[in-house]
């Protein structure tokens, strides 16, 4: 049913309580808390590669590229805006 559709007695219909997203969202929180260290992480590995060496480490920046999309997704999950679940359930997204 659409938010703006009513019932024959003109009160607009309301959408039961997404009580299982609220625990996956819960889920996808956690795990969103704990890529983001990962990302900072990275992001000193690579700041030393870049020290010691004067240049970019291609892998790294494609594994910070994934990192920060799918931090992305899971932040969008978790608020509303997408509804495909990310990685363990959905696929992990890829660096092209």
């Amino acid at each position: 049913m659409a938010d703006n559709q009513t019932i024959d007695s003109g009160k607009p219909v309301r959408m039961p309580f997404p009580g299982v997203r609220l625990l996956y969202a819960f889920a996808f929180a956690l795990i969103a808390w704990f890529v983001i260290h990962l990302v900072f992480a990275v992001a000193v590995v690579q700041f030393v590669v870049v020290a010691v060496t004067g240049r970019l480490n291609d892998e790294l920046k494609g594994f910070s590229f994934s990192l920060v999309q799918y931090l992305w997704e899971l932040l969008a999950f978790v608020t509303f805006v997408r509804d495909e679940q990310p990685f363990p359930i959905g696929p992990f997204p890829r660096h092209q």
